[in-house]
């Protein structure tokens, strides 16, 4: 069975139920909302709903690619809504200039149209729709219907400059994006994707950017570094197991920001890359336990060697944690790749 990554909570599975789930459509629809203007002894407990859970009948958040039925991860809403303060604080605001000057001269644009890829319950859009100007459509991909109702009903109602945002969902398979599926784009917008994506999908992401001529801002990939007040002997081992899971069945994890910054290249796109570290102390206290319990869970199910010596760890960590004594640097990175524009402007 694949092992999904994304984040260190998102693999701290074996969880308990979350809510009815509205709206729910037969596998293969395609659902469309218009929201006007207005593995070893270390088996820790987590949040209902915090990681992939593969319970039958259930749809991934973001299918991205073929697999067997029995492979159902999801992201719940209760993780994601955990992670949207440590996520907002983080994305690169260095970026945000570059891509307005960019959206501004592209050619033949009255209004944005944003997609969001993998939205989840759209933290992208609520971040980002805010800081730019303009009329704004946003289309939300995403595999779980529950979350696309989610994103659909929490989207923000305007831009900086006080112009409508509305918001399509589209539920289906990102990783099947073709320049026709992105048709009239004005930018591609993701947030913890890249590292969950293979070289072949980033590379098709990427040339379906180019021939949108779209630019594309993908944020908080992991960077494949974590640190640790008081570091302990133990960090670099867990770290380097949690890296080696994320890399499972051809998955990129830490390595995705180059690969992708390759690929963007390639297709004659100019990429620039900032770090958007999550800095977690005694006010993320709730956010850092569980992100640690899926980090050390993780790399105890990469190396199950490391359970006996990781339980002890992680109870040390979690106590610090819960004293107001820890403080984490959970490091990531932000992508803008400004693709040339189609229509001849440059």
């Amino acid at each position: 069975m694949r092992k999904t990554t994304a984040t260190p909570a998102d693999v701290a599975r074996r969880v308990g139920g979350i809510p009815a789930q509205p709206g729910r459509t037969e596998a293969g629809s395609v659902t469309e909302i218009l929201v006007p203007g207005d593995g070893g002894p270390v088996r820790p407990a987590v949040i209902a709903g915090a990681g992939p859970v593969g319970r039958p009948g259930e749809r991934p958040t973001v299918r991205l690619r073929d697999s067997a039925p029995e492979e159902q991860p999801r992201y719940a809403p209760e993780w994601l809504e955990l992670r949207e303060p440590a996520d907002a604080a983080a994305r690169a605001m260095d970026l945000l200039d570059p891509l307005r000057i960019r959206l501004a001269n592209l050619p033949g644009r009255s209004g944005l149209a944003i997609h969001d890829l993998g939205c989840g319950t759209g933290s992208m859009g609520r971040w980002l729709a805010p800081r730019l100007d303009g009329p704004q459509h946003w289309v939300l991909h995403d595999r779980d219907p529950y979350l696309l109702h989610f994103a659909a009903v929490a989207s923000p109602r305007a831009a900086a400059d006080g112009s409508r945002v509305t918001v399509e969902t589209r539920r289906g398979d990102v990783a099947r994006l073709t320049p026709d599926a992105l048709a009239g784009a004005s930018l591609v917008t993701a947030s913890a994707l890249l590292d969950v994506l293979t070289r072949e999908e980033i590379e098709t992401l990427a040339a379906a950017c180019a021939g949108a001529g779209c630019p594309a801002l993908l944020t908080l990939s992991v960077a494949g570094r974590v640190e640790l007040s008081a570091p302990d002997p133990l960090d670099q081992e867990i770290a380097a197991a949690f890296n080696d899971h994320q890399r499972r069945d051809g998955l990129l994890g830490p390595d995705a920001v180059n690969v992708a910054c390759e690929a963007f290249a390639d297709q004659g796109a100019t990429v620039k890359v900032h770090p958007s570290p999550w800095r977690l102390g005694p006010e993320n206290v709730g956010l850092t336990a569980q992100w640690l319990r899926g980090w050390v869970g993780a790399a105890v199910e990469e190396r199950p060697e490391l359970a006996e010596r990781a339980e002890p760890y992680l109870a040390a960590r979690l106590a610090a944690c819960a004293a107001g004594d820890l403080q984490v640097t959970v490091h990531h990175s932000d992508l803008l790749a400004l693709a040339r524009p189609t229509g001849g402007a440059g």
